[in-house]
């Protein structure tokens, strides 16, 4: 399984990546594994204010579809619209083309409080 050292984590299995003053979110190498082939992405709307843990779209594969949890609060910036189109990215390249969008916090110290690598790998080791 992968798990980059530079990003953190949420315990519902999404990534954040800070990139400036934003914060670029998608879904763990652990998350696409389990849930098998994605065949559909229902992406959050640009301009959208979200809460940490509160739902903001859908990802639907062959087994199940399963909510996406915001893992730090702010608003939505941009969205991935190519996974509309091409939602396997999210299984092939998770923490590259398959990125899901891009917050801007409302509290950017509040990425500390995700886990790191570390205890992300721990968790999923469980």
């Amino acid at each position: 399984m992968n798990v980059p050292d530079d990003l953190r984590y949420s315990t519902d299995h999404e990534w954040a990546r800070v990139e400036g003053d934003k914060i670029r979110v998608g879904i763990t190498d652990y998350a696409q594994d389990a849930l098998g082939d994605i065949v559909f992405v229902e992406l959050p709307s640009t301009g959208t204010a979200i809460s940490a843990g509160d739902g903001f779209g859908e990802v639907e594969s062959t087994k199940s579809v399963s909510d996406l949890y915001a893992p730090i609060s702010g608003t939505i910036m941009h969205v991935n619209d190519t996974l509309t189109q091409s939602p396997e990215s999210l299984n092939d390249d998770p923490y590259g083309d398959g990125w899901i969008c891009v917050i801007e916090p409302s509290d950017p110290a509040a990425i500390d409080a995700l886990l790191d690598a570390d205890a992300y790998r721990a968790l999923t080791e469980d």
